[in-house]
């Protein structure tokens, strides 16, 4: 047999065990995981002595923007940095902020019908749409089944912002989500309690970015996953819950796990490196970290690894937002709830998780792959990618874990102007990496094109 690509030499990492192992891939499909395959069956060798062989990360959680007349490539910039960075496949949000017409979010069909539009041929790696349900939108239920039709197997719903949406349709969507087995993924933060919060810090005229989490502490994380599992479970309905940042939530996910419950959650890359400490810098500096939730204390991020490591947070996605200093972020001294909320993420993800992960001892090298790959290609529904395996979809990543080297956001390629790991030391280095059997980058260089990335139909999968 001939292959087109032969990946020689390197350790095949898996979920359940790592391995030194050739590669072999036909068309865009792998066609061979053995010890030794002969180089003279393929047509291109790519020598990887030395390197890790992992299945490209999936990216489950961006706020990717798409393109607009004023900016033409920011989701094809995006796409490539992702690439950059080892990932194959984001999912991207289209929540209000993310370039979605005014027009298109009065209604959920309307608002993936745009972005489907708007997005084709303008990816570099495989893509697709985790759609955004609002409280201004008219009655979303109804327009659920269409939308999975589409390949729209996860939604989202915020319980906070202006656009959240309250309990009673929470518990509607969760319902209704659940009848055509698909997924709803929630930003769990109690209501009440935040804007009580809120209130508080505004009174005492406390309104510097450092303020923003004070005005959010984990108790209000903690009670609305809390509220939110509960509908959940009142609604027999799996969910989701996004960027778990504090160890109390963590708890309350780990306690429904063992009742049996099909919670699932996820964790993010800038609550595993960083902490509160960066808010006692000058106002310019802790501008830079006003997201939601908050950054937490070292407790809570110790709390996030143990989490990870005995798999009650099960993915682990970037909650990519690319605001630009200059633009979205600027900071001209306004108080903290009219700072833009978010930070970028979407070229650092595998570097964070593998350094201050695998590197540290805090979680191995197979749970990586898991919880970066395998995991999140099973709950969200894309079966042939998310493991290396015969059959598969050849998305592959070779990784240097030898390398060191300072993240700086000059040497980044998304559209953002900033990074919140400026000046941070991580291990580990992307040399090469596939996309479905063909180059996208080639000793460290960006060698794909625009439109190459596929719009992924998601399908409806047993969880």
């Amino acid at each position: 047999m001939s292959f087109d690509v032969l990946i020689r030499g390197g350790t095949v990492v898996t979920p359940s065990g790592s391995r030194q192992a050739d590669v072999a891939v036909q068309g865009s499909r792998i066609a061979a995981v053995e010890a030794a395959i002969p180089v003279e069956s393929a047509g291109r060798v790519v020598d990887a002595t030395g390197l890790l062989v992992l299945p490209g990360v999936i990216d489950v959680h961006t706020h990717t923007r798409i393109a607009s007349d004023a900016e033409p490539d920011r989701f094809f910039q995006d796409s490539v940095a992702a690439a950059y960075g080892g990932t194959t496949t984001f999912l991207s949000f289209n929540n209000p902020g993310t370039g979605i017409s005014v027009a298109a979010q009065g209604r959920l069909r309307d608002g993936v019908a745009e972005w489907l539009d708007r997005t084709v041929g303008d990816s570099a790696i495989d893509y697709g749409l985790s759609a955004v349900i609002t409280a201004q939108q008219a009655s979303p239920e109804a327009d659920l089944a269409w939308a999975v039709e589409q390949g729209v197997s996860t939604f989202k719903a915020f319980m906070v912002f202006d656009f959240g949406v309250d309990e009673a349709a929470l518990g509607r969507l969760l319902a209704g989500t659940a009848s055509l087995g698909a997924l709803l993924e929630i930003h769990c933060e109690d209501r009440a309690m935040l804007e009580r919060g809120i209130a508080a810090q505004m009174a005492a005229r406390r309104t510097a970015p450092r303020h923003h989490a004070d005005s959010r502490p984990p108790e209000v994380e903690a009670s609305g996953t809390e509220r939110a599992i509960a509908l959940a479970a009142r609604a027999r309905a799996p969910m989701y819950a996004v960027h778990v940042s504090c160890g109390d939530a963590v708890a309350t996910i780990r306690a429904a796990k063992v009742r049996g419950e099909a919670v699932f959650a996820e964790t993010c890359p800038h609550f595993l490196a960083l902490d509160s400490r960066v808010y006692e810098g000058t106002d310019d500096e802790a501008m830079r970290y006003v997201i939601s939730p908050p950054l937490r204390s070292r407790h809570d991020v110790d709390a996030l690894w143990t989490g990870l490591a005995d798999g009650t947070l099960d993915v682990v996605a970037t909650d990519h937002v690319p605001d630009r200093l200059a633009v979205e972020k600027r900071y001209t001294g306004q108080p903290f709830t009219e700072i833009s909320n978010g930070a970028p993420g979407i070229e650092t993800l595998l570097a964070i998780v593998y350094s201050e992960g695998v590197a540290k001892g805090r979680i191995t090298l197979e749970r990586m792959v898991d919880v970066l790959s395998t995991t999140p290609a099973r709950l969200f529904g894309m079966p042939s990618k998310g493991v290396i395996e015969v059959g598969k979809d050849a998305d592959l990543v070779l990784f240097d874990p030898s390398a060191a080297r300072i993240i700086r956001a000059a040497d980044l390629h998304h559209t953002s102007d900033y990074t919140p790991y400026e000046g941070m030391a991580v291990r580990g280095a992307v040399r090469h990496v596939l996309l479905r059997g063909q180059d996208v980058i080639r000793s460290g260089e960006f060698v794909g094109r625009r439109g190459f990335g596929r719009y992924q139909e998601r399908s409806i999968v047993s969880r």
